[in-house]
């Protein structure tokens, strides 16, 4: 499989009237941000990075050289608001949790800049970078394994199209497995499009 990538592109969501891009993680430039966004309250439960800088650089570091790994900042009209990890199942520890096509991806995300927290912004989120990721032909499922005590994402993803599979065991979580298919997601979301 080749490194994972994402498409450069703008989405324009007419629900909330804004523009939706995603751009690659950048070490130097985006690592205190990231950083930050690791350390907030809201995210520490669910992704145990709140560990020192210097940990959290190896950490970051280890990730960005990862080929089947893709980090990504997700912007709003222009502004950094999001952190969202995608992949390749094949290769990914998940791939031992179902019965996996090679094509499949997975996504990974948090709001960091907390002035986004709480406004509705994850499902626009969510949908775009979910589009991006069926913009391979060979894709035809998007999966998802929030932890299962994450209530609120979980109903993100569900609301974005994405069904809860089952409970599964992982590294440092009892995760919700949760599968998006193609056709569903373009039946719903149809009129999504990049500008």
């Amino acid at each position: 499989m080749v490194k994972h990538q994402l498409p450069r592109q703008i989405i324009w969501d007419q629900a909330i009237e804004k523009e939706i891009s995603f751009r690659p993680v950048e070490l130097e430039a985006d690592f205190e941000m990231l950083y930050q966004w690791h350390q907030e309250p809201h995210v520490i439960p669910y992704w145990n990075l709140n560990i020192s800088r210097e940990a959290y650089h190896t950490h970051l570091t280890q990730f960005l050289q990862d080929p089947h790994h893709s980090l990504h900042i997700g912007l709003i009209d222009g502004v950094p608001t999001s952190y969202w990890e995608t992949y390749w199942v094949k290769g990914d520890i998940l791939e031992n949790s179902y019965e996996y096509h090679p094509a499949d991806q997975g996504v990974h995300l948090l709001i960091g800049d907390t002035q986004y927290l709480g406004k509705g912004y994850a499902l626009p989120l969510l949908r775009a970078i979910t589009k991006l990721l069926f913009e391979n032909a060979e894709t035809e499922k998007v999966v998802a394994e929030p932890n299962f005590l994450n209530k609120k994402m979980i109903h993100v993803f569900e609301k974005c199209g994405f069904q809860f599979q089952k409970k599964i065991p992982l590294p440092g979580k009892e995760a919700a497995l949760l599968f998006c298919d193609r056709n569903e997601f373009r039946q719903r979301w149809h009129d999504i499009h990049a500008i």
